[in-house]
C-alpha cells in the first residue's frame, strides 16, 4: 500500500513510499530477535558511544531535519528547531538517568555478595505520534537502546519523512542493521507489530488507542507497556496581580504547537466577577494578536496549522457542538485557508453547558466560570485523564491546596501548562497512562532488575536448619 505526507497548508507532498506488509514486519521482528543477542551484549560505553555520535549528528542537521518537521506537521520553523535540539538534549539525559536508575549495586552478606543488575526486555515495538514527531518517540528510541534492546519503530503515517531522516542519521552514526528497524505503515502495519513476538510496547497518542493497546496485552504480563495518552488539562487562574503575564501563561499553555500538545490546557476555569472578567478581557485582547501563518512566513508565526485539514474540520465540529450546548464562543475560531489546517486561535465560554469529558487537539480553549476556590478545585477534576494541572496565582498557600488535591502526573505553578523538564518525570494518571511516566523515568520500563545471592566458591552453609545431616 502506497502512503504519502503532505504539508497541511500547501498540500505539497512530503513523501511518498510503501507501507510495511504483514510479512515486512514479521522478518523485521525476526531480525530485531536476531540483533538483540549481538547488540545487548555490546559493551555499555560502545552502546553509548554510537548515541552520542547520533546526537552530534543531530545538532549538524538541526536546519535540514527541522525544515522536515516543519513541513509535514506545520509547525513553525523556530519550534521544529527546538524539537530537534530537544532530541539532541534527550541523550545526556538519559544516559544520566540509566546510570543513576540502573546501576548495578551490591551488598555484603555473611560468606557472599547481594547484586542487583538490569537486563534490557528485547524486542521493542515504539509507536510515535504526529504532534512531536522527532522528540517523542526519540524519548523512548534512545533510553531503549542504551540499555540494549531492539526496537521496531512505528511512526504516525503523516509524518514518515521525518523517522525516515531521522533513522537516515543513526545509521550515519554507526547503529547496527536491525538495532532500531523502520515500520512505516498505517494502522495495518502497527496491528501486525503488536501481534507479533515483542517483549514492550512505548506508545503516545491518543486514549482511544492507548485503552486498546492495554486491553491487547492484558494477558501477556511479560509483555511491558509504557503508555502516554494525553489529556483534558485544566488550568485555574485565580488572583492573578499580573493579568498581561497571567494572559501570556495562558496562551502558552493553551495555543503553541497550535493546541497540539498533549500537555495542552483544554479548560481555563477562573473565578465570577470583576477579577475574572478583568482577566478575560486581557487574554481574549492578546489572543486576537497571535500571528498565525506557515513555517515559511517572516517575521515568524507563533503558530502553525494543526495536522491537516480533516483533523480542522474536527476541532470546528467539537466547537460547534459547544455553541448548540449553549456555549459563548469570545474568540472565534475559524479556518484561515481553505483546505489546509490553518485555524485561528478560539476561546470559548462553557460556562452552565453540558461537555463532553475529550480531549479536542487543537487551538480550542473552554472557559468555565465558577463562584470560590473550592470548586475550582472540583471542576479541575472533573475528567477521567490526569495528565497535566496548572495553577496561575500569587498565593503560595493557592498553591497548596492546588498541589495536594488535583490528580496529575504534571503540577505547574505559574508556569505554562505546556512546560516540562525532561530531566524530570514526564506522565500521567487515569486515562492518560498507566504509570510508567517518561522522560527520566524511561530508563526504568527499559529493562529490568535481576537479583542475585553470589559466592566466588562453593563451601557448606556455616549453618544448617533442623533435619539435615552432612558430614564432612
Amino acid at each position: 500500500m502506497e502512503l504519502i505526507s503532505t504539508n497541511p497548508v500547501t498540500g505539497e507532498i512530503v513523501w511518498k513510499g510503501n507501507a510495511c506488509s504483514d510479512n515486512d514486519v514479521a522478518a523485521a521482528v525476526e531480525n530485531a530477535h536476531t540483533a538483540f543477542k549481538t547488540w545487548s551484549q555490546t559493551p555499555f560505553k560502545s552502546r553509548q558511544a554510537i548515541i552520542n555520535r547520533f546526537a552530534e549528528l543531530l545538532q549538524i542537521n538541526n536546519e535540514h531535519l527541522a525544515t522536515v518537521i516543519s513541513q509535514e506537521t506545520g509547525k513553525p520553523l523556530w519550534e521544529a528547531k527546538t524539537e530537534v535540539s530537544a532530541m539532541a538534549a534527550k541523550v545526556p539525559i538519559s544516559i544520566d538517568a540509566f546510570e543513576k536508575r540502573t546501576s548495578t549495586f551490591e551488598k555484603d552478606m555473611p560468606g557472599r555478595k547481594s547484586i542487583t543488575r538490569f537486563k534490557p526486555h528485547g524486542v521493542i515495538a515504539v509507536f510515535g505520534p504526529f504532534n512531536f514527531p522527532g522528540h517523542l518517540p526519540n524519548g523512548h528510541i534512545v533510553p531503549a537502546l542504551l540499555a540494549g534492546n531492539t526496537v521496531l519503530f512505528k511512526p504516525s503515517s503523516l509524518t514518515a519523512k521525518t523517522a525516515e531522516e531521522t533513522h537516515k542519521l543513526w545509521r550515519e552514526a554507526g547503529l547496527p542493521e536491525n538495532v532500531l528497524t523502520l515500520t512505516q505503515g498505517n494502522r495495518d502495519t502497527g496491528q501486525a507489530l503488536l501481534k507479533d513476538n515483542i517483549q514492550a510496547v512505548f506508545f503516545t497518542g491518543s486514549s482511544q488507542t492507548g485503552v486498546i493497546i492495554n486491553e491487547m496485552f492484558a494477558h501477556k504480563p511479560n509483555v511491558i507497556t509504557a503508555l502516554e495518552m494525553g489529556g483534558n488539562n485544566p488550568l485555574i487562574v485565580w488572583g492573578a496581580k499580573d493579568e498581561t503575564a497571567a494572559a501570556c501563561l495562558t496562551i502558552q499553555s493553551a495555543f503553541i504547537t497550535a493546541g497540539q500538545r498533549c500537555t495542552c490546557s483544554r479548560r481555563l476555569i477562573i473565578q465570577e466577577g470583576a477579577q475574572g472578567e478583568n482577566f478575560i478581557n486581557s487574554l481574549v485582547e492578546h489572543t486576537q494578536k497571535i500571528r498565525v501563518g506557515e513555517y515559511t512566513d517572516n517575521p515568524e508565526p507563533f503558530m502553525g496549522s494543526v495536522i491537516s485539514h480533516d483533523a480542522a474540520l474536527s476541532i470546528l465540529k467539537a466547537k460547534d457542538d459547544l455553541v448548540n450546548q449553549g456555549a459563548k464562543e469570545l474568540v472565534p475560531i475559524r479556518l484561515l485557508k481553505e483546505n489546509t489546517g490553518l485555524l485561528s486561535p478560539g476561546i470559548i465560554d462553557v460556562t452552565g453547558c453540558e461537555t463532553k469529558d475529550e480531549e479536542i487537539f487543537g487551538p480550542l480553549l473552554q472557559v468555565k466560570r465558577v463562584s470560590t476556590y473550592g470548586q475550582a478545585i472540583t471542576e479541575a477534576n472533573n475528567t477521567a485523564y490526569g495528565l497535566a494541572a496548572g495553577l496561575i496565582s500569587d498565593d503560595e498557600k493557592l498553591y497548596e491546596t492546588f498541589y495536594n488535591q488535583v490528580d496529575a502526573g504534571i503540577i505547574n505553578w505559574n508556569n505554562q501548562l505546556t512546560g516540562a523538564s525532561s530531566g524530570a518525570p514526564f506522565g500521567g494518571v487515569g486515562l492518560s497512562g498507566n504509570h510508567r511516566p517518561s522522560a527520566y523515568f524511561a530508563a526504568d520500563y527499559c529493562s529490568y532488575p535481576v537479583a542475585s545471592l553470589e559466592s566466588e566458591s562453593v563451601k557448606m552453609p556455616a549453618t544448617l536448619p533442623p533435619g539435615l545431616d552432612f558430614i564432612s
